[in-house]
């Protein structure tokens, strides 16, 4: 049996609480990808209830992936890695909605009797001082971030988050292949989780 049979053997036979044992103790990089790897269609799927937008979805999956990595070490072994894994993509996308004021897809709500989608709009409160100054905090250790990025990176995280376009727009405007901007983005967030490591306690509260 070749080797890449062998790996494909053994990475399902390894259950979830082994592997995070892995990237725990050794930082095991391929891990993380069979992690992700076997989560992130499900991912897709649980955020598609809640949120239309395709480009969006594959942010906030890739955004839950970061968060559930940055936070492993306060996982309990005791209860479920995948519920504790669609928590967080739920939390991120109602934080996101809260943030982008849209309609969603409620996923609580009874379908009306035309079979038509049910949305809703999930209205802004009015935040509090200590609230606000949070978030500006987050804002500026990111954008500081993202200042340190590597040029071709920071461009297209900027073009993505802070401008707000979506991946067709962002080809459109660099003149590149929409593959290669999302080849660029997910190693852009890569090197942004390592830089924003330290920052978790503030930036997951």
């Amino acid at each position: 049996m070749d080797e890449r049979k062998k790996d494909i053997i053994r990475n399902k036979s390894q259950d979830d609480k082994e592997l995070i044992i892995l990237i725990l103790e050794k930082n095991d990089e391929k891990a993380y990808k069979i992690l992700e790897k076997r989560y992130s269609k499900i991912l897709a799927n649980l955020i598609r209830k809640m949120i239309k937008d395709e480009d969006d979805v594959a942010d906030l999956v890739q955004e839950t992936f970061i968060k559930a990595f940055n936070s492993l070490s306060s996982f309990k072994f005791e209860y479920s890695f995948s519920s504790w894994l669609y928590r967080i993509a739920s939390n991120n996308c109602i934080d996101f909605i809260r943030k982008k004021k849209f309609n969603t897809v409620s996923i609580n709500a009874e379908s009306n009797k035309s079979n038509e989608a049910l949305y809703i709009e999930i209205e802004d409160t009015d935040k509090t001082i200590d609230t606000k100054l949070i978030e500006q905090e987050r804002f500026e250790i990111i954008k500081k971030a993202v200042e340190e990025l590597p040029e071709k990176f920071r461009e297209i995280i900027s073009l993505r988050h802070f401008e707000e376009l979506d991946y067709s727009e962002i080809a459109e405007r660099l003149n590149m292949p929409l593959g290669t901007v999302k080849a660029n983005l997910f190693r852009a967030r890569k090197i942004l989780q390592l830089k924003l490591k330290r920052y978790k306690h503030i930036l997951l509260n």
